[in-house]
């Protein structure tokens, strides 16, 4: 089951930036914005949530309303399953948009589609084509009998290949069979419009054909989810470990010789967590979401992933990216490194960023990394994706 539908309600304090649209939503239902500031102190109209659905961020992402996330905590060990999941939200979600919209340039570009609009000039579906939900709902009397029909064609043969393929471990053939499921449910109707149309169409085989390659390439893209929410965790530890130390040197004096053994008293740790808090030293993460409907293609399908703290030193936190950037790796996988590891490795966020990175060659995914500083001490950790 996908990370976004493990919990009903996922408890943390989130900070959702919205779009154009999503302004334009919340202002007509009435539902009043609040100006945020960020973790680089910009200040923008959003919204606050504490306890929310999963699902309903996914929903609002898929709508375009949502260009920003963010959360900002002292610690991140009691939370961490429920930062994981929000990852997991976010980088899926991301996903489920960018396959939509590559999927109906992939179906408009069929000869079938093409031939269709020669002969009817007033009617083209072409990338410009807007039909709104409720005309598409006309035009599909049948939607739900003719669809189930349709997935079930389409899915048959690609879950076939991934049950004979031997290459694939256990686990990513249960989530391949999972995902390539999900992504046709989250399928937009004008992408259904045009595969039930045609369907009986002479032409119909090139439909399949594009829509069963995009969900393949979809399908192997999905697992860079998990990787991401591991090595983002990971680094957040990073970050709150460096926090802690900084404050325990601060608040014993330098007296104490072994800050690891503190941190593992419960009271002492509780302790130094509510002065951090007080003096407002949190760890930021930040995840900024691609392109909407009204900006370029280009940016559509770019994730920018930034880690904000005030404790790192900028040179070390870049000389460690950087080195961590051209290691080598093991031909282990990454959730098999971190399960090897036992997650007791203080830099296993950035020992992740060559597995990532490695990980997003094999799928077409460009990735890069860096670290930034602001002039008021804030150094960024900076994860840029394009899928």
């Amino acid at each position: 089951m996908c990370a976004q539908e493990k919990k009903f309600l996922l408890n943390i304090p989130l900070k959702l930036i919205l779009t154009d649209e999503g302004t334009s939503h919340f202002i007509s239902n009435n539902k009043k914005l609040m100006r945020i500031k960020l973790a680089d102190n910009r200040e923008k109209f959003g919204i606050s949530l504490t306890n929310f659905s999963p699902i309903s961020v996914q929903n609002m992402i898929l709508l375009d309303y949502v260009k920003n996330i963010e959360i900002s905590m002292p610690e991140f060990v009691s939370r961490r399953q429920e930062v994981m999941d929000l990852s997991k939200v976010v980088v899926y979600s991301l996903m489920y948009k960018q396959f939509n919209h590559e999927l109906f340039s992939k179906l408009v570009a069929c000869e079938c589609v093409r031939k269709y609009n020669r002969s009817n000039p007033t009617q083209i579906l072409d990338e410009q084509t807007q039909i709104s939900e409720k005309e598409l709902l006309r035009l599909m009397p049948n939607r739900n009998i003719v669809i189930k029909k349709a997935k079930k064609m389409i899915l048959d043969p690609i879950w076939k290949d991934i049950m004979e393929n031997a290459d694939y471990t256990p686990e990513e053939r249960n989530l391949y069979l999972l995902m390539t499921e999900k992504f046709l449910d989250r399928m937009n109707n004008i992408s259904w419009f045009i595969v039930t149309k045609f369907a009986k169409d002479d032409g119909f085989p090139q439909i399949e054909k594009e829509l069963r390659a995009k969900l393949t390439e979809y399908m192997e893209k999905s697992q860079l989810a998990e990787y991401i929410s591991l090595m983002v965790m990971e680094l957040a530890l990073s970050n709150e470990n460096a926090n802690l130390h900084k404050k325990a040197a601060v608040m014993f004096n330098g007296m104490v010789d072994d800050v690891e053994e503190l941190l593992r008293d419960p009271k002492e740790r509780l302790r130094l967590i509510n002065q951090l808090v007080k003096d407002n030293e949190l760890v930021y993460i930040s995840w900024q979401i691609g392109g909407n409907s009204t900006t370029s293609v280009g940016n559509r399908g770019k994730l920018e992933i930034s880690l904000y703290n005030k404790a790192g030193e900028f040179e070390e936190v870049k000389a460690s990216v950087e080195s961590a950037m051209v290691e080598g790796t093991t031909k282990k996988s990454l959730v098999d490194f971190y399960r090897a590891s036992n997650g007791d490795n203080q830099n296993l966020g950035l020992s992740y960023l060559s597995y990532v990175d490695e990980a997003c060659k094999k799928v077409g995914v460009r990735f890069e990394s860096m670290v930034k500083q602001f002039s008021n001490d804030l150094t960024a950790t900076k994860l840029n994706f394009d899928f």
